[in-house]
């Protein structure tokens, strides 16, 4: 009885597994064409625009009127009514959150941020940029400043709020504010620039493989993955790397005037406490602080573009969890057997 029931279970084990990989290949097909048909069409994503000062303040005003009680309650409650000023008083502050990876990708999503902010904003709003990035490409986080630049140039006060790191590019972006408000651990600076490559000339060599590479114009390649790196190039390349410090610095200091920039352009990181000695901040506080502070004069206005996630990728999503869901729960039901 025992073995027919072994060998029953067998047989189910493999009918399973030999179905969910014709329903995975099934649905990776599918995917495979709707992502296909997908590229046809635009890939826009869409613009979120969340109001969240009756959040913020409800959270206040229940912590309040929950701590009074009776008649000191009742009186609190008409107090608060009173507090809120009318729509025609109200300024705003638009909030932009942003998470920088090392390729910036980000950048198109902020980018698309600044323009909805830039053509409703009047000279009485404000904006504050959650800021997190320890940095990454040079074009694409000289991008990202560039584009908050774009919102001080319409006369918007920007506010910068740094609540765990903004260094290297993530710096360059944070100096464009008006004001920097970091934590008291936040990490801050990084005024430097790296680039490194390894080499696997030796390694070829020994092997007795050939690298070729042909290039038009002197300094076309200064240094290379799989060529023999000459002293020449390894000087030029170190000249480029310490043109674009000097452009870093340069523009660091544009925008902080009062920094002495040679005592923290040396590629250091400061935490909070620190970085205000250095004049890197300007206050320590958390983006949390400034957005309770905001709300008792102003609507606070999140703006998130959100890229649009193509069919496929949803249904590849979908499928792999499907197939990962059913190969657990058959080896949970099998390993008792």
């Amino acid at each position: 009885m025992v073995d027919f029931l072994l060998a029953l279970w067998a047989d189910y084990g493999s009918f399973l597994l030999k179905t969910v990989t014709i329903v995975f290949a099934v649905v990776f097909v599918v995917g495979m064409v709707a992502n296909a048909a997908q590229r046809q069409k635009s890939s826009e994503g869409e613009l979120q625009i969340d109001n969240l000062s009756d959040g913020l303040r409800d959270t206040v005003n229940d912590m309040r009127l929950s701590l009074a009680s009776g008649k000191a309650r009742k009186q609190l409650a008409k107090a608060l009514k009173k507090e809120k000023p009318s729509d025609a008083e109200k300024s705003r502050l638009f909030l932009i959150d942003f998470k920088g990876s090392m390729d910036a990708k980000e950048v198109e999503s902020l980018r698309r941020e600044v323009t909805a902010i830039i053509s409703v904003a009047s000279d009485k709003d404000e904006v504050l940029v959650k800021l997190e990035s320890p940095g990454g490409v040079v074009h694409g986080y000289g991008l990202a400043a560039a584009q908050l630049k774009r919102l001080r140039d319409h006369k918007l006060k920007v506010t910068i709020a740094v609540d765990k790191v903004a260094a290297s590019g993530g710096y360059m972006m944070a100096c464009v504010g008006e004001e920097i408000v970091a934590a008291p651990f936040a990490v801050i600076g990084s005024i430097g620039v790296l680039a490194q490559i390894p080499n696997f000339h030796k390694v070829l060599k020994k092997n007795d493989i050939d690298f070729e590479q042909i290039t038009a114009g002197e300094y076309k390649r200064t240094l290379t993955v799989f060529g023999e790196n000459t002293d020449k190039g390894r000087e030029k390349f170190k000249e480029e790397i310490e043109s674009i410090h000097d452009m870093f610095k340069r523009f660091v200091k544009s925008q902080r005037e009062q920094l002495d920039i040679d005592a923290v352009a040396t590629g250091e990181v400061w935490y909070g406490e620190e970085a205000l000695a250095k004049g890197l901040v300007d206050r320590i506080a958390t983006s949390d602080d400034l957005l309770l502070e905001a709300v008792k004069s102003k609507d606070v206005i999140r703006v998130r573009y959100k890229p649009k996630v193509k069919l496929g990728e949803k249904i590849a999503q979908q499928a792999t969890a499907a197939v990962e869901h059913s190969v657990l729960k058959w080896y949970q039901n099998s390993r008792f057997y």
